[in-house]
């Protein structure tokens, strides 16, 4: 399932943007409070050559558009936007422009701390009035800034409008790119959660107020592994209806799945992002339009449906058809018509009225790929020509190697002819196609693979193509764990060359279709996958629409071996981020039967043995299920929300459908394996370390020491003045390398006084032989058994390690998840010493009191503790409720960790 997320998917679709003259980013000066308050962050003008030199002085006459970097990303990526729009202008001959800014955020790690967020907003509102203030005085100063994100840049920029002295017409346009709207990736601390929670429920309470903001929201495909794609899609609001989210694999003369860098220097998608741009620009003010609609209808024609024409607001209804073309009649209900150096130009006319009757469908497709318009409609009713018709093109839909149109003649009935506009050619070659048909004889129906098959079974349709198009429909495809391959083998009859054959996924709920172009004959392999499930209020059918060739075969089908592999791709993408929460899960099970078992046996267990017999998926899922189905109703709903509990995760997963029963098992067993290679990984590291330490160090004889002594009292209290004055993370770091090589003493000094045990015992046997020797010749000498104290020493050495192992164990994964905080504090150590907010601080605080006490501890003084009992019972609610509220909440995995080990610490003392 890794391996299919990170690196089975579509080849890289998209071309590389490049400057054509070097790229110079201007230092912007800033006011000196916001340059002391934001000391990290900078702002940028982004120029090239002539354009970068006129710009030194700040006299601005552009359109600004201001970039936001994400996740560690770099003010420099604006370069792609910037080049090709300044590209753009000198092609309109500079009647308009845009000049792009761009923000430096110190490539920080948003993603992953969300301590940041709230100050990047910030700066960010005072960039916008630093913006807006260099072009006041100007003939056409601008009174907004459209903003352009990408990843965590595009959330900040959203969440401006959360800001109480943040003014909403100062932004009218907002693209983002590959933005997770919806959710963190990986919620690892509680100001990340609660950015989001803020953000999104301002959007949703707030929608009315947002109407004149227009947001066009584009997701990378499956080639993105770091955001997937039903992250992008902003929330669904029926009141809401300025605001778009497409996949880039759907984008209009792009098509291709970019990954999470890529999506900011595609050509393809940046040229459509270009496009929009200069179409949304008012002829009367040079800037970016106000009319909300307008700017709707723009995204639209570049990002959904691109009929193959230049846009144009308000196209003239009806056009007149001049020139000294030849008018042709066409009866029949198919038509083919290829042109090549044709000097003539032709009408081709189809008459309605003998068609009407038979056929509910008329649909045309044209190779030639230009930008003019080439089917009408024409009213007239008593001649052959007609001079005055009905633009049908803006109807048309560009694809990748044709432009299509599909009319249904229900919905036109003054109309009498179709007309097809064939120029003269001029050396180009191209096909020209039209079809008349009943809707039912070209909607077949494919019945796809669902969950409680297993895999086990396969559908097969033979298509024995006479006409242009067909529409497989898949049946009860809408749910995103049904994940499956559909082969496509064309054939045909005689070898003469053919138009390419085009395969589009089309899923009626969401913009993500995916497109392939096929050459035919050939086998074509699709991987049907859904970015989001289907809505409860939607009963629409998924489509593979074939555009076909004719007088060939097509063979449609989906293999039941291909559904187990890519189910467990879909549960990776989609879930891997919970795989912390179940492992540590898994070792906190194993914890809890350790304890119970040096409780009864007085022995403590091996890891391994003791994860397998205690680590069991029926412990802990049933309870969360049972509590999911209960918040159902609303009368259990008012006690667990009298109660203060937050909501239980997979209830949360649920609503958002992405959420299933086998899920939850699934990564469950999943947490138990990777548990149980990593208690592996650990005891073969500990063999290894031990060994070599007792080569090249003499080991200090183990002795009984006190828990708490002056010199751990004072490590402690550094420790924790560490914690307060810098990062927390980097104090569990501290006390996580000192607890590293306890293990390996307590192994070396183990092995050593074994090793020390075993010569004791074999001198000892030699003593007694001379001894009976001695007592047979009449000498006397003492007697050299061996104390049992030594031998005890060893064993309970022996549990004690067992113990400290998983604690290491439980430990590490603390470590792991509070890194990204101080990776963050590193990187700004030189702004500010303390990590403000630190997410990790409290917890990291009292941890350290607890392992400098553990790490000296041994099971001796646990085994006879009245504490035992409870702190043997406690992992196993732990673990349940790790899982209940863990899920989508990263960061409160160490507080039932630390919980635990203080009940741990309690045991040692009491």
């Amino acid at each position: 399932g890794v391996r299919d997320v990170l690196f089975l998917y579509e080849e890289n679709r998209c071309s590389m943007t490049y400057m054509y003259e070097y790229p110079e980013y201007l230092k912007i000066k800033l006011p000196k409070k916001t340059a002391r308050r934001y000391p990290a962050y900078e702002l940028y003008l982004y120029g090239e050559g002539n354009y970068a030199e006129e710009n030194k002085n700040l006299l601005l006459t552009g359109i600004p558009v201001l970039f936001l970097p994400g996740n560690a990303g770099s003010y420099k990526q604006v370069r792609s936007l910037g080049s090709i729009a300044l590209r753009k202008a000198e092609d309109v001959d500079f009647k308009y422009h845009f000049n792009f800014f761009s923000v430096n955020f110190n490539e920080e790690l948003v993603a992953l701390y969300g301590g940041s967020l709230q100050r990047q907003t910030k700066f960010v509102h005072e960039c916008i009035k630093v913006i807006l203030k260099l072009y006041r005085g100007g003939e056409f100063a601008p009174s907004s800034v459209a903003i352009v994100g990408h990843s965590m840049g595009g959330l900040v920029a959203r969440a401006l409008l959360t800001l109480k002295s943040f003014k909403p017409e100062l932004i009218n346009l907002l693209i983002t790119q590959a933005t997770p709207h919806v959710a963190p990736v990986m919620p690892l601390d509680k100001y990340l959660t609660d950015f989001y929670t803020a953000v999104n429920n301002h959007w949703i309470l707030k929608a009315q107020d947002l109407r004149n903001l227009t947001t066009l929201s584009v997701a990378g495909g499956f080639r993105d592994y770091q955001v997937r794609s039903g992250l992008a899609f902003l929330p669904r609001l029926s009141q809401h209806d300025s605001a778009l989210s497409v996949v880039s694999s759907a984008v209009p003369r792009a098509w291709a799945s970019t990954d999470h860098l890529s999506i900011v220097w595609c050509k393809e998608l940046i040229l459509a992002t270009i496009r929009a741009f200069f179409d949304l620009v008012d002829e009367n003010t040079r800037q970016i339009t106000e009319d909300p609609k307008k700017r709707m209808s723009v995204l639209n024609h570049h990002f959904v449906r691109h009929p193959a024409k230049m846009f144009e607001e308000n196209p003239e209804a009806f056009t007149e058809l001049t020139g000294a073309f030849m008018w042709i009649t066409v009866k029949a209900s198919k038509w083919t018509y290829s042109v090549y150096n044709d000097s003539d130009g032709k009408y081709f006319t189809f008459p309605l009225a003998s068609h009407r009757k038979s056929y509910s469908h008329v649909y045309c497709e044209n190779s030639m790929l230009d930008t003019s318009s080439w089917i009408y409609g024409c009213m007239n009713t008593n001649s052959s020509m007609c001079l005055e018709a009905a633009d049908l093109s803006w109807r048309a839909e560009l694809l990748p190697t044709t432009k299509v149109v599909m009319l249904k003649l229900q919905d036109y009935p003054s109309l009498s002819h179709i007309v097809i506009q064939v120029p003269p050619a001029d050396g180009n070659k191209y096909t020209l196609g039209c079809e008349f048909f009943e809707e039912d004889s070209r909607a077949v129906q494919l019945p796809v693979t669902h969950l409680f098959s297993f895999g086990l079974s396969s559908s097969k349709i033979l298509l024995n193509s006479t006409g242009l198009l067909y529409n497989v429909q898949l049946q009860h495809f809408n749910q995103i764990y049904q994940a499956f391959k559909i082969y496509i083998e064309s054939q045909c009859q005689s070898p003469k060359e053919r138009k390419p054959s085009i395969y589009r996924l089309h899923i009626p709920w969401s913009h993500e279709d995916s497109i392939t172009v096929a050459q035919v004959p050939s086998l074509a392999e699709i991987s049907a996958k859904l970015h989001i499930a289907q809505p409860h209020n939607d009963s629409s059918l998924p489509e593979l629409n074939i555009y076909s060739s004719p007088d060939c075969q097509y063979e449609v089908s989906n293999t039941k071996w291909s559904y187990p592999f890519i189910l467990v791709f879909q549960i990776v993408r989609f879930h891997a981020g919970a795989f912390p929460v179940y492992i540590v899960s898994n070792i906190l099970l194993t914890y809890g039967g350790q304890l119970n078992t040096l409780r009864s046996t007085g022995q403590c267990s091996d890891f391994s043995l003791e994860l397998i017999r205690t680590a069991k998926p029926y412990k802990v899922e049933p309870l969360i299920s049972i509590v999911v189905f209960l918040q159902g109703f609303n009368w259990f709903r008012e006690i667990w929300e009298s109660l203060s509990l937050p909501e239980v995760d997979a209830a949360v997963l649920s609503s958002q459908d992405a959420w299933f029963p086998l899920v939850s098992l699934i990564l469950f067993l999943f947490g138990t394996g990777i548990a149980y290679w990593s208690g592996v990984f650990f005891s073969t590291s500990l063999r290894l370390f031990s060994s070599l330490w007792l080569t090249l160090i003499r080991p200090t004889i183990l002795q009984k020491d006190k828990l708490i002594t002056p010199r751990r009292l004072c490590g402690m209290i550094s420790l924790a003045l560490v914690c307060w004055s810098t990062c927390g993370a980097f104090a569990v770091l501290i006390i996580y390398l000192q607890y590293l090589f306890k293990p390996v003493h307590v192994c070396v000094t183990s092995v050593f006084h074994f090793q020390d045990s075993g010569h004791s015992k074999e001198t000892s046997q030699n003593s007694s032989t001379h001894t009976v020797k001695a007592q047979s010749s009449g000498d006397s000498i003492p007697d050299a058994t061996q104390s049992p104290s030594n031998s005890t020493t060893v064993a309970e050495a022996v549990n004690s390690l067992k113990m400290h192992i998983t604690i290491l164990n439980l430990f590490t994964w603390i470590v792991l998840l509070s890194l990204p905080s101080l990776i963050y504090w590193f990187k700004n150590l030189r702004y500010n010493v303390r990590l403000d907010p630190d997410p990790c601080r409290p917890t990291a605080i009292i941890l350290v009191c607890i392992l400098e006490i553990l790490m000296n501890s041994s099971t001796s003084e646990v085994k006879s503790s009245k504490l035992l009992k409870i702190a043997a019972k406690v992992p196993l609610p732990l673990s349940v409720a790790m899982l209940a509220f863990g899920r989508m909440h990263l960061y409160r995995v160490p507080h039932f960790v630390t919980f635990s080990l203080l009940l741990h610490v309690l045991c040692c003392i009491v």
